[in-house]
């Protein structure tokens, strides 16, 4: 009988959390259209947004699934590559096509679509990594991740059709036009959607049977295999969904920014990735949102120190190595750390001792 009232109790927590989301996103719209928020602090909440898809999306290889990964920025270039060449043939007078091939105002509604293209043409280079990973591990799998990441920009830096080492800019004509149709600071809003929907989706995958099965790798892998876990296509899973998030990812940076080039997407900001998902904790979704927003922050702290910045950040990846190898949260979520919100959202009613047993009235 006590099932029904702990189902119900879930669901309320949900509809807070979702609530509690929601509000949040529509107030920070409203107070950067009516000016509140400036230009500055847009960019900053901007880059939190980005940098948690980019932490998010390695922390699935690197700490749900125990790989090791050191090119992930490789994957973030392709997503921004291909959805802002897609963004400039659709809704701008381009180098490409001449004239927009659609009306500028119609990336209201098909921007969503031109960044999830982004994202899986990310997800088929993620195969570079993917198909090396059925035979390789550790030190291996980070050579042929970091040779990856130089592929993939010695490629676009010999593409002349996207400006090669110039850089290709132009994307800001896409967001005019949305403003234009609507005055609405389109650029954030779409960030903020795109994160809720790339935890959501992390989420539900990992609490997932596949999910359970990338988990198991990072353990044992021949156990896993053992246990009946398809590896090499859990391994394929992981990468194509993880390259495909940091795509997305790309895709937003790329149309903040306006101007991209190779360099954006070179090894430092591969490395800025694995600094967030080791300060966070490896295999932690919540430790990844918030060491994305803490590690944002320190770099807009640093900025001032200019190059010597990078100083400090690989020494923060040293002395976390060193003091709390675990990252900040370990594997474990937010959650686990507020046990009565852990009590109410969890399947199922609690243990007792009653007659009926220690798990009595409770769904397997």
């Amino acid at each position: 009988m006590a099932q029904p009232l702990d189902a119900s109790i879930k669901r309320k927590y949900q509809a807070l959390t979702i609530g509690l989301v929601a509000g949040t996103m529509i107030l920070i719209t409203l107070l950067a259209a009516f000016g509140v928020i400036n230009q500055y602090i847009q960019s900053v909440l901007m880059s939190i947004g980005i940098n948690i898809i980019f932490a998010s999306s390695l922390n699935i290889v690197n700490g749900y699934m125990g790989e090791f990964s050191c090119g992930h920025a490789g994957f973030m270039a392709v997503g921004a590559y291909v959805s802002s060449v897609l963004s400039l043939i659709l809704f701008t007078e381009n180098k490409f096509t001449g004239a927009a091939v659609l009306p500028p105002q119609s990336a209201v509604f098909l921007f969503p679509l031109v960044i999830l293209i982004g994202g899986a043409a990310a997800a088929v280079a993620g195969l570079l990594v993917a198909i090396p990973s059925f035979k390789t591990r550790d030190d291996y799998l980070a050579i042929i991740t970091i040779a990856a990441n130089y592929i993939i920009m010695t490629a676009i830096n010999n593409l002349e059709v996207v400006g090669a080492s110039r850089g290709l800019m132009g994307m800001k004509s896409t967001l005019f036009a949305m403003s234009d149709l609507i005055p609405l600071p389109w650029m954030l809003i779409w960030i903020m959607l795109f994160v809720v929907i790339c935890v959501i989706a992390i989420k539900r995958l990992m609490g997932s049977v596949l999910g359970k099965g990338i988990s198991a790798i990072r353990y044992d892998e021949i156990s896993a295999e053992i246990m009946s876990v398809n590896t090499n296509r859990m391994k394929l899973l992981a990468f194509m969904f993880s390259s495909g998030l940091a795509g997305v990812g790309g895709g937003l940076f790329a149309h903040m920014l306006g101007f991209i080039n190779p360099s954006s997407f070179n090894i430092m900001k591969s490395t800025e990735g694995m600094v967030m998902v080791y300060l966070g904790g490896m295999g932690s979704l919540s430790g990844s949102v918030l060491s994305a927003v803490f590690f944002t922050l320190l770099l807009e702290l640093l900025r001032p120190l200019q190059i010597l910045k990078w100083v400090f950040i690989p020494l923060l990846l040293i002395l976390l190595m060193q003091f709390r190898p675990e990252g900040l949260l370990g594997n474990r979520e937010l959650i686990d750390f507020l046990p009565g919100i852990k009590k109410m959202s969890r399947n199922g009613v609690p243990k007792n001792t009653g007659k009926g047993g220690p798990n009595h009235g409770t769904a397997s």
